[in-house]
């Protein structure tokens, strides 16, 4: 007896989904409406169909059919859901203001379910992680975000928890007015909110940058800088040698506090006459090469004994943050009447007196030129109206 197989209509039968009939109906409104979309399920999830324009990767050049992959559940509440995502795709289509950057990518499905804010930080931190993974050390990765950006998204949650009612932006700039104005921390906050906002494609009226205030470099350009006869006296308050050749070596090289403990001081020790030391990668701008201004203070501070206290440097059990608060702190202990950048700043403008080429000293520094020219903007003028008025006096 010759095998037999199910009919055509037998396996459509099976193949029927409880979600088919309603969604059938739905079909049929947005037909009649001219909707120019249409939902198909495939499987267990629903996603719309339709002619739509090109999406960014792709060559074509004009609208063509294609899916709009929201695989929302084939149930009630997501034949619901998708059908007024279908009647927003419809007026942004007519509207010409369509973007697939609102259905495609890792934030995607974060607006299409309405996430809460917990669910958009979580995929924006891997996002974080990933995008320095090979450009940045995860040390320093790791720092960089529980300093700079966790403490503010803490406080976002915090804010939107409160008034529920925010909308998103709404809770960013409450979140920013939050924060103390004309200060390090607002700066920060509108910084870490900024990049929270671009990620998720969110629109905000004002830039985050009007919010900055007066905090800035300006500080440092009114802030009253050590000299250096007081920079050798205070040397003498730090009884402990290896808290001296800390002092001594931000003194001499400008160093920032953790990359004392991060530097390879073998052209210092082996008696090399220009006691270059180098900075190296695992620091917050990486590798870079430093020599000593003035260069009798690398005597002047018996630097080429080095003696660094011990300090847990071990990058996958602390920070380059946590490093460097342990040289504030025996700044603080020993009474030390300016902070431990204080000496790096005059090391700055002590390059910036002996004519020092900007380029040169920013290098050293481990920073841009257009950083290093803002920040000491006051002593390059000076440097520079000097220079010009003594050209011309040599002309007269």
């Amino acid at each position: 007896m010759p095998e037999t197989f199910p009919s055509a209509e037998i396996a459509t039968e099976t193949a029927k989904h409880p979600i088919d009939a309603p969604l059938a109906k739905v079909n049929q409104r947005f037909k009649a409406a001219k909707l120019g979309l249409k939902i198909e399920r495939r499987g267990d999830k629903l996603n719309l169909r339709g002619t739509l324009p090109p999406r960014p990767d792709s060559p074509k050049l004009k609208a063509y059919q294609q899916r709009i992959p929201l695989s929302l559940p084939a149930n009630k509440a997501g034949l619901k859901q998708i059908e007024k995502t279908a009647k927003v795709v419809a007026a942004r289509l007519i509207e010409n203001t369509f973007s697939w950057q609102d259905y495609l990518g890792p934030t995607a499905g974060l607006k299409r379910t309405g996430a809460d804010i917990g669910a958009q930080i979580a995929v924006f931190k891997n996002h974080f992680f990933e995008s320095r993974a090979g450009i940045a050390k995860p040390s320093s990765t790791r720092t960089t975000w529980e300093k700079a950006y966790v403490p503010y998204f803490n406080k976002l949650q915090a804010i939107a928890a409160q008034h529920p009612s925010y909308s998103l932006p709404e809770a960013i700039y409450a979140t920013v007015q939050s924060t103390k104005a004309n200060s390090r921390s607002r700066q920060i906050c509108c910084t870490a909110l900024e990049a929270l906002a671009s990620f998720l494609n969110i629109s905000l009226p004002i830039e985050l940058k009007a919010y900055w205030g007066s905090y800035g470099n300006s500080k440092t350009q009114l802030r009253r800088l050590p000299t250096d006869d007081e920079i050798l006296q205070t040397y003498e308050k730090i009884k402990n040698p290896a808290w001296q050749f800390v002092y001594g070596i931000m003194a001499t090289y400008g160093l920032r506090n953790h990359e004392v403990f991060y530097s390879d001081y073998s052209m210092l020790t082996s008696g090399d006459d220009e006691a270059a030391i180098e900075v190296l990668e695992a620091t917050k701008t990486g590798q870079h090469d430093v020599w000593p201004f003035p260069l009798e203070w690398v005597d002047a501070f018996n630097l080429r004994e080095v003696r660094l206290p011990k300090v847990n440097t071990d990058l996958s059990t602390t920070t380059l943050q946590l490093v460097g608060q342990l040289v504030s702190k025996q700044f603080r202990r020993y009474e030390i009447p300016f902070s431990p950048y204080d000496l790096r700043h005059a090391w700055a403008v002590r390059t910036i007196g002996v004519g020092l080429p900007d380029t040169v000293s920013a290098r050293m520094m481990g920073h841009s030129v257009a950083v290093h020219n803002r920040t000491y903007h006051r002593w390059i003028t000076r440097r520079d109206q000097s220079a010009a008025v003594k050209a011309a006096l040599a002309k007269a």
